[in-house]
């Protein structure tokens, strides 16, 4: 399914010159970006691509197979990998060469298009250092970057997890969520720059921009409380109290219930039966509700006391919070409800125009998911409102009669 570019053979000087130019062009190109992994998933997938048996002796592990899904533009090139069954794990990676991001961007990217609703699961990677058994990856696998959809319910968000001296750390606020319209791929782009910064795109649209040490609590605060700071004594921390002006009427009622006075005994009471008769009591015509005093601005009110900060002993910047110095496989670990999650075009690389590349694959297939769905949603829309006609005439027969 990947395309690849040849110059064929011409008798010809001016081309041959010309052809060992393009060439030396070419090469100095590649110098400049990198491609360390990528998949389309056409013939011989299998053999790049390690099954995990992680959950096979629970009975839980799902299968994978490849497919297109409903809409498709050509079945060789749009076919993917995708989650066969419902409610299992599904474990499955791929190892490559060793690298680093050391001084240079990080791109990954990768299209994924449910099926159906997945009702909870995810459809996010993971890209980590080499493993010596891809056989075991799953759950415990340690890994890098977590990055991709995750939903259960009305819990959603798009993952991006970075692994920092061997603790997995999540965004401080969620990215938002893209996976919806069923049936539609979404292309899932993320950047990791060497000045820390990270830009992550969905359909081409970026939805976040910012700074790794900003947004991911990877490094200790630069400050903290002091722990030898005490809040004084005669600090004042209540914003408002009573008035001590204000005092309760002397006509407030605020018995809620009263003896009734114009109760009158029964005439078959029988105290030695019926004990002692006491009058019922009634609502006081007069009650007026709980009485409370009037609240005030204190005076005396000083704030909201915090200790002091003071420098963090434990703190020890990191200028390359970025850097990782081993990437050697990517996969998918993850559990879905509703499997039928295909995944395609994935890529690992340094240079954008590389991605780009991958991105024009997915361009064009979701023009014709988008233009197929839609067809097929006014198709169905038009047999619903003719199918409501043909009531509408059966129910003007029925009157008629």
């Amino acid at each position: 399914r990947k395309s690849f570019f040849s110059i064929g053979s011409v008798p010809s000087l001016a081309f041959t010159m010309f052809r060992q130019g393009a060439l030396c062009l070419g090469l100095a190109a590649l110098v400049d970006g990198k491609i360390y992994f990528s998949e389309t998933f056409g013939d011989g997938w299998e053999g790049r691509w390690t099954t995990s048996k992680w959950k096979e002796s629970e009975g839980t592990a799902g299968k994978w197979v490849t497919a297109t899904g409903k809409y498709y533009k050509d079945e060789a090139e749009d076919t993917g990998l995708q989650t066969g069954e419902d409610s299992k794990f599904f474990g499955i990676a791929a190892g490559f060469d060793s690298f680093s991001n050391a001084g240079k961007d990080l791109i990954i990217q990768y299209q994924a298009k449910y099926e159906k609703d997945v009702e909870c699961g995810g459809g996010y990677v993971k890209i980590g250092p080499k493993q010596s058994d891809l056989t075991t990856f799953g759950d415990p696998t340690p890994y890098n970057i977590m990055f991709g959809p995750d939903k259960c319910g009305y819990t959603k968000r798009t993952h991006l997890i970075f692994n920092y001296k061997g603790k997995n750390v999540l965004k401080q606020k969620d990215l938002p969520y893209k996976q919806e319209k069923e049936g539609t791929s979404h292309l899932y782009r993320l950047v990791v720059k060497p000045d820390n910064t990270v830009k992550v795109e969905i359909d081409e649209e970026s939805v976040y921009e910012g700074s790794m040490k900003d947004d991911w609590e990877l490094l200790p605060p630069k400050e903290i409380k002091d722990p030898e700071d005490k809040k004084p004594a005669d600090w004042v921390d209540d914003s408002m109290m009573d008035d001590p002006e204000d005092k309760k009427p002397e006509d407030w009622v605020d018995e809620k219930r009263v003896v009734d006075t114009d109760a009158v005994k029964p005439d078959d009471w029988d105290d030695e039966e019926d004990g002692e008769w006491e009058a019922p009591m009634k609502d006081h015509p007069g009650y007026k509700g709980e009485w409370h005093v009037k609240r005030i601005s204190n005076p005396a009110y000083k704030g909201v006391w915090e200790a002091k900060k003071i420098a963090n002993p434990d703190f020890v910047d990191d200028a390359e919070v970025y850097k990782f110095s081993d990437f050697g496989f990517i996969g998918f670990d993850l559990w879905q409800v509703k499997g039928g999650t295909i995944f395609d075009n994935v890529i690992i690389t340094d240079d954008v125009a590389e991605a780009d590349e991958f991105a024009k694959k997915w361009k064009a297939l979701k023009e014709v998911e988008d233009a197929k769905k839609a067809e097929e949603e006014a198709a169905s829309k038009a047999e619903a409102a003719k199918a409501d006609e043909e009531d509408d005439d059966d129910k003007d027969e029925e009157e008629e009669m």
